[in-house]
């Protein structure tokens, strides 16, 4: 095992990024990390921002969710030390992505933001993604920001819905 638990920790969100194709928010990661009790709240969180740091992983918020993409750098370092990572760990990691890489992707494939525009109105801006490529992507214009809101997070929940309505309706 490795003399310094951080490494290994790191190692493991590397590992865990580089085995899906799409970006998972930091609560997914730390949900699997912590559920196992590999390490504490704190911890992780300084272990996500070196990686960030280092520039091994990336990340984007969007809408108070923070998106984490391993980088080619990141891609790089682990497969040069994945071999410090333990057998049990690495199964865990892929039992995991076996049950749940459906509700994951899912969870992250479906975006809903808003901004104020320069005309004073509120845009929100809903996208719905599979293996990195748009199928949907709307900006709907709105008078107040609390619609905007509501829109976002109806787009999260109708999602699939809506596209399968306007789908049915434009072809």
């Amino acid at each position: 095992m490795l003399q310094d638990p951080l490494t290994l920790y790191k190692l493991i969100v590397l590992y865990m990024l580089n085995r899906v194709t799409f970006p998972m928010t930091t609560a997914q990661v730390s949900d699997f990390v912590l559920e196992r009790e590999y390490t504490n709240f704190l911890t992780l969180q300084q272990v996500i921002n070196e990686l960030t740091d280092a520039e091994l992983i990336s990340s984007e918020t969007i809408r108070n969710r923070t998106h984490l993409s391993i980088t080619d750098e990141g891609r790089n370092t682990l497969n040069f030390f994945q071999n410090r990572i333990g057998e049990a760990i690495k199964q865990e990691i892929n039992t995991y992505f076996r049950e749940n890489e459906f509700s994951l992707r899912n969870e992250v494939s479906v975006l809903g933001d808003y901004y104020k525009s320069t005309s004073g109105e509120f845009e929100a801006h809903l996208v719905a993604k599979d293996k990195g490529i748009n199928l949907v992507d709307i900006t709907l214009s709105v008078p107040a920001e609390e619609m905007a809101a509501a829109i976002c997070d109806n787009w999260q929940k109708k999602n699939q819905e809506i596209y399968k309505y306007l789908v049915e309706q434009l072809f």
